[in-house]
């Protein structure tokens, strides 16, 4: 009985978490977002389940409320290529395969348990049509996406390993306290042995 009080008071709190943040997007009113709540269902991902799988119909878009995801394609080689990670507060979803119903071109993990909201696409639609805010809920969460790939392009291509987790230790910290070496060097396009042999050489420069 006790567990289960528990339990019901930590979804709770997460639902208190989703809530707060649409309430900040300042495009819902209370009313809208108690409407739109009753929507997304949440789910509970252990680390290293799938929210999205791909080659598989995208068909939920996902709110993450704790916890935290990977988005990666498997190369010819049968090697992870990522290319973003999305923490608490953040949408991930496949967006152009979801719109248009495809089959992900991506996979979605959780690199720690996680509690994630999630809506499905006739729900998604019918949200919409309901509250027209969430046109511009969903245009602000598919800039935030475009601005993401627009800085990972400007920061990490055709940048020497240290210059990248230089800008990694500056910009995204996060990254180093919750990502394991090796998904933090897929997503800086280099070797984990290039990524230590970078952190030696910032951390402990008289090293090399």
């Amino acid at each position: 009985m006790a567990k289960k009080k528990i339990k019901e008071r930590k979804n709770c709190e997460m639902t208190d978490v989703f809530e707060t943040y649409l309430a900040s997007t300042g495009g819902l009113s209370t009313d809208e977002i108690n409407f739109s709540a009753q929507f997304f269902k949440p789910i509970h991902l252990k680390k290293g389940d799938f929210f999205i799988q791909e080659d598989e119909p995208c068909r939920y878009i996902g709110f993450i409320a704790s916890g935290a995801v990977k988005a990666y394609a498997i190369d010819k080689d049968g090697k992870e290529n990522i290319t973003c990670f999305k923490f608490e507060n953040e949408f991930a979803t496949s967006f152009q395969e979801f719109v248009k119903q495809e089959k992900s071109r991506r996979s979605i993990r959780a690199i720690e348990d996680s509690v994630i909201y999630r809506i499905s696409y006739p729900d998604y639609l019918h949200l919409l049509v309901q509250i027209t805010a969430w046109n511009g809920v969903i245009k602000s969460v598919m800039e935030h996406e475009y601005s993401q790939k627009e800085l990972y392009l400007l920061n990490y291509n055709n940048k020497s390993a240290v210059d990248k987790y230089h800008y990694v230790l500056s910009n995204e910290p996060m990254l180093v306290q919750r990502v394991t070496t090796q998904d933090l060097a897929s997503y800086l396009g280099i070797t984990q042995r290039s990524l230590t042999r970078a952190k030696v050489q910032i951390l402990r420069p008289n090293i090399l």
